[in-house]
């Protein structure tokens, strides 16, 4: 069975809100080690000891080993709360792993090939990862650290499934027996749209547009019936005269 990662844990006497409140000031953290056909411990954990391990994915994919009073336990991490606005640990669930009974844990799964793949080098595509990580099923000794997804002979518009990630002997994926699930694809990248803002002036352009030409032509058609009124006026001024000779 592959350890990789060891610390110490000692024993929790109190418990509630009030006791967990105590030891995350004093640098603390509360841990409930659970499973493995047995009742569950309460346990303390060390604050910074934590912090240095938690940002390795390994963590949380890997058997980690507890010691306890001087004996040592193997176990998995199911679960790592954090604090919402700070650094800091708040709780910690481990279930014990016993080593001829499967196990279930969440691993990563890695990517490569991605630059290379036709789709990408070639096509012009891009790379959507639908899926990171997948629970898997194995005994502790078949657990590796992680799966792995070769991608470098996709075309553009084609997609793995859960079904194509290649498994180590004895290591299966429980989900595959109700759906296969779409975990990468690569697609062409989407057209730029125009901006809402640009493409209502370019809208508006024209329409102000006709109507300054409109107010132009208003005052000019008007100039030019008032020309012709007064051409008429001036017809009939004479005719007034030479009746007035008469």
């Amino acid at each position: 069975m592959r350890i990789s990662f060891s610390f110490g844990a000692d024993p929790r006497g109190a418990q509630g809100k009030g006791a967990s409140r105590r030891l995350r000031r004093s640098g603390k953290v509360p841990a409930i080690l659970y499973g493995g056909h047995k009742e569950a411990q309460p346990l303390v954990l060390d604050q910074q000891n934590l912090l240095t391990m938690i940002g390795d994915e390994r963590f949380y994919s890997s058997i980690v080993q507890l010691k306890i009073d001087g004996a040592a336990q193997e176990a998995i991490v199911k679960d790592v709360q954090m604090h919402p606005a700070k650094n800091v640990v708040v709780h910690v669930d481990l279930q014990r792993v016993i080593e001829n009974e499967a196990i279930r844990l969440s691993l990563p799964i890695h990517f490569r090939g991605e630059s290379v793949s036709p789709g990408v080098k070639t096509q012009g595509g891009i790379v959507s990862h639908m899926r990171t990580e997948v629970e898997v099923s194995c005994l502790p000794k078949d657990l590796p650290e992680f799966l792995e997804l070769d991608l470098s002979n996709m075309n553009l518009n084609e997609t793995k499934f859960l079904a194509e990630v290649p498994l180590p002997p004895g290591v299966t994926i429980p989900e595959l027996a109700h759906r296969n699930a779409a975990v990468v694809s690569i697609h062409s990248p989407r057209a730029a749209e125009p901006e809402p803002v640009a493409a209502e002036a370019a809208a508006a352009a024209p329409a102000e547009g006709a109507a300054a030409a409109g107010a132009a032509a208003a005052p000019a058609g008007a100039g030019a019936g008032a020309e012709k009124k007064g051409e008429e006026k001036k017809e009939a001024a004479p005719g007034k005269k030479e009746g007035g000779k008469k």
